[in-house]
């Protein structure tokens, strides 16, 4: 067995990613079948770290309450349960637009380190509705 590290580890260079346009709700409530948004993948040489996801909805529409959900991914396809794990969800509320007030900003933490390959996928509990959608977005680092 190797020995363990005792240095801190840093990334090496930022990871941004992010998905938009997120629309439809997954109704099986996981994520073998349904829609699902891929938000992250980890670095494929050396994995990644992965802080948390935040999450916007769009300021220019009105959507319905909602909860995103968070799955961790081992790299292999979805369609497996075992493949997934649901490491957290974050609600959201209805909301409404508006030319002189904010939206709130959503942020999941978790601080985790994943091995190459590895991806966060969110899927949404109900569709926020009408012409409304949501934003994601992952500032991670590589290794």
């Amino acid at each position: 067995m190797a020995a363990p590290n005792t240095q801190p580890i840093f990334s090496y260079a930022g990871d941004w990613q992010w998905v938009v346009n997120m629309t439809a709700a997954n109704n099986t409530i996981d994520i073998t079948s349904g829609t699902s948004y891929l938000v992250w993948t980890a670095d494929a040489t050396n994995g990644g770290f992965f802080p948390g996801v935040g999450v916007k909805v769009n300021p220019s529409q009105n959507t319905a309450a909602t909860v995103v959900r968070i799955w961790a991914n081992n790299g292999s396809t979805t369609a497996t349960d075992t493949n997934s794990v649901l490491i957290g969800e974050l609600g959201l509320p209805a909301t409404t637009t508006s030319a002189t007030a904010p939206q709130p900003d959503f942020f999941w933490a978790s601080g985790r380190c994943f091995p190459p390959g590895y991806r966060i996928y969110l899927t949404l509990g109900t569709a926020p509705g009408g012409s409304g959608e949501i934003m994601a977005h992952v500032p991670g680092g590589k290794y």
